[in-house]
């Protein structure tokens, strides 16, 4: 039997291929599926114009037409992916399985735009509770995944993750002992203000060590602010302040960590945490040790780190009450015992030679209470309070000391919060109390001292490119008289990726006896301060631009150059008169911080690049032979640079490039290279973290002797370089 079609022939033995290709073709196109949705924006419901969709593993996708629409067609059975992506919003991915059920209906895809993303970060510091984007002032948060990280890099205490930050330099001042400074742009640790949780922590004589004496752990972001920031809290933050925020507990989360860590340099830490959250109940709690064998590193005889033995407790309690109000009670407690020196001396083998060491015991205890209560949407009132009582026991070889200080801090603000403007009023009390208890050897005297403060602060939407934040402070202090001090900020967003700040502001700072880094021998010799000894005042400015994109395929770039600038009149120095006694008094001229930070990052991926350069001239116009503030690197470079290979496992590496120091009139440092290494590795519920410090072992011990003559009383040269060396550590953290 013979087929004719248009002329041709087809032959009886073909047609059954024929027929077979003509029902395959027509089971193909009834496998084909199509795919209706309309794209915009997740936070302005915008539509996007040009937005790409594209079926996994295939040449199948469409484009967003004027209406935001896409529709993709042929696209086979079975479960499908389909990847959505924009420049500058962050690749989003849907599964869904063809056929559809509702094969005609047209779904909403949302994409996160990438400044969204990587800003969405709530800063409590301005008690706003506020975006940080939309902030006129710049702040640094550093969130709890930068905390998770170093709770296995250095689980002691977060001194080191702040050194990190670009503007901020951590300074050792005493080998002896292991004391540092946090410098921030500059300026000595004194001119910084330490908050945790909105409430002053350290000050006065309360503040030795502080920060190495704070863990990360049970801290869920640290907010830096750069810069004349009293009008804020009050006086002591002309270089800026940090707020350390506490972790609170979720609801129906039940969270237990432990974290166990050993160093090469005989450091060993436990650490453990627990939170959780019921019905209107909830608690976490803190509880951590430490013990590090003293080491002589470069052996010398003397101690390069000192033996230290510490333990902290820090547990809250959380009640959720109606009316939408809370109250929170904490308690923190912290006993540290540290002793340095002459290495036979602490060994307990003293001789005429041998005589040399210090001995430091204290006690750290806190309690503070918060209480909340949303009234409505926009209106907030607040109440907080801390009293905390700090004993400390120090013993040298030339005398005994004794002494407590007290001191405590409220506050009561209230926020009204509109579409244009948020308001927030309050006052504050705060002040400490020296008690020198039986030391006959000191000739400073017991002291008594108080502030009361009044403020405003003000966040206006001028118009839709600018903000302004305005603030002002009154602040009555019991011996020094009173302050006013106004804090203006301006926000302007240029364009979608680029905005600019600019703030200025002034501080104050009353004398205090006791700073970071005095060498405690020297206390008996500290003479009592004069009447006519004055607070130290300070005009500063901070501007920024900041430029944040996604350039193309999930290659994100940030780049952020900053200026600032302070000047602080009449600082408080010290001398010794013809007896070598130490007297206090005020600099005829200023003390000037001036320079440039900026940073570029790079992200695609799983791969993160970070470059940072700091310029800092620090000038003492008071000083007409050395000019120069000391030990102030005024050149810094570092970099980072880390990769997630898989979800498990993560590699960094991190370099800082030190320039020359002053160290007197006559001498400098060299410049030096600090060059750090980790892996970390996440098994099911544990995470190994293994990290070495100091790559290249660069200490200041091998360019140069530190300890200066007679041995039995010696004293040390200034710290410009690390002297610990390379150090090696492995921690692991279960979460039970």
């Amino acid at each position: 039997m013979i087929f004719a079609k248009s002329n041709i022939l087809i032959k009886p033995d073909k047609r059954k291929i024929l027929v077979l290709f003509f029902l395959l073709a027509v089971s193909i196109s009834f496998a084909q599926n199509t795919f209706r949705c309309v794209v915009a924006d997740s936070a302005t419901k915008e539509i996007i114009i040009g937005a790409n969709a594209l079926v996994k593993n295939t040449n199948i996708g469409a484009t967003s037409d004027l209406k935001g629409k896409i529709e993709v067609k042929n696209i086979p059975d079975g479960e499908q992916q389909i990847l959505f992506s924009f420049i500058g919003y962050s690749v989003k991915t849907l599964k869904i399985v063809f056929p559809q059920q509702l094969s005609d209906s047209i779904i909403n895809v949302y994409l996160v735009s990438i400044s969204k993303e990587l800003e969405e970060v709530n800063v409590v510091s301005f008690r706003t509770n506020s975006r940080i984007e939309d902030l006129p002032t710049k702040i640094e948060v550093l969130g709890n995944d930068d905390l998770n990280e170093e709770n296995g890099i250095k689980p002691g205490n977060i001194a080191s993750l702040l050194g990190d930050i670009a503007g901020i330099q951590l300074q050792q001042t005493s080998p002896v002992t292991g004391s540092a400074d946090i410098r921030i742009q500059g300026l000595q640790g004194k001119y910084t203000q330490y908050l945790r949780d909105g409430m002053p922590i350290f000050g006065g004589y309360s503040e030795s060590f502080s920060i190495l004496q704070i863990p990360p752990l049970d801290i869920k972001q640290i907010e830096i602010i750069k810069g004349a920031s009293s009008t804020l809290y009050g006086g002591g933050a002309i270089a800026g302040l940090i707020n350390i925020i506490s972790k609170e507990p979720q609801k129906n989360v039940f969270e237990k960590s432990i974290t166990i860590n050993q160093s090469s340099l005989n450091e060993s830490n436990v650490n453990a945490y627990i939170s959780n959250l019921k019905g209107n109940f909830g608690y976490n709690c803190f509880l951590g040790g430490t013990y590090q064998k003293a080491t002589d590193v470069d052996g010398d005889g003397f101690t390069d780190i000192p033996e230290i033995n510490n333990v902290f407790i820090h547990p809250r309690f959380f009640f959720y009450l109606p009316e939408n109000s809370k109250i929170i009670f904490g308690i923190s407690s912290d006993y540290e015992n540290r002793k340095g020196g002459d290495v036979k001396v602490l060994k307990g083998e003293t001789d005429s030679l041998h005589q040399f060491y210090i001995y430091n015991e204290s006690f750290r205890n806190s309690f503070d209470v918060v209480y909340e209560r949303r009234i409505n949407t926009n209106e907030t009132f607040s109440a907080k309070g801390t009293i905390s009582l700090f004993d400390q026991a120090m013993e040298t070889n030339l005398f005994v000391m004794n002494a407590r200080q007290i001191s405590y801090y409220t506050e009561v603000s209230y926020l009204k919060k509109k579409n244009e403007n948020n308001l927030v009023l309050g006052c504050n009390l705060n002040g400490e109390m020296f008690d020198k208890k039986n030391n006959p050897d000191l000739k400073i005297a017991n002291f008594n001292e108080n502030t009361t403060g009044v403020f405003i602060q003000s966040d206006w939407k001028l118009f839709k490119p600018v903000s302004l934040q305005s603030g002002i402070r009154a602040d009555i202090n019991s011996n020094q008289g009173t302050f006013v001090l106004p804090r203006v900020c301006m926000l302007f967003k240029l364009s979608k990726y680029t905005s600019a700040r600019i703030a200025g502001g002034m501080g104050y700072k009353t004398p205090s006896y006791f700073n970071q880094g005095t060498d405690e021998r020297d206390y008996t010799e500290i003479l009592p301060m004069r009447k006519s000894l004055k607070s130290e005042s300070s005009l500063g400015f901070n501007c920024d631009l900041n430029y944040q994109k996604l350039l193309f395929d999930e290659v994100s770039l940030t780049f952020n150059p900053a200026l600032f600038y302070t000047k602080i009149n009449e600082p408080i120095i010290f001398r010794r008169d013809t007896n070598n006694f130490i007297e206090f008094y005020n600099a005829t001229k200023s003390l000037v911080t001036q320079g440039i930070e900026m940073y570029v990052r790079i992200k695609y991926k799983k791969f993160e690049a970070y470059l940072g350069y700091v310029y800092t001239d620090a000038r003492k116009e008071y000083d007409t032979i050395n000019t120069n503030m000391i030990l102030i690197a005024k050149n810094k470079f570092s970099t980072v640079i880390s990769y997630e290979f898989t979800d498990n496992l993560l590699a960094g590496v991190e370099t800082s490039y030190i320039g020359e120091q002053y160290i007197d009139e006559y001498n400098r440092s060299p410049e030096y290279l600090f060059v750090a290494a980790m892996i970390k590795y996440v098994y099911k519920k544990m995470t190994f973290v293994l990290n070495c410090e100091n790559v290249l072992d660069y200490r200041q011990t091998k360019h140069e002797n530190i300890v200066i003559a007679p041995y039995n009383n010696p004293s040390f040269k200034e710290i410009w370089a690390p002297v610990d060396g390379r150090v090696i550590n492995l921690s692991v953290n279960f979460k039970l």
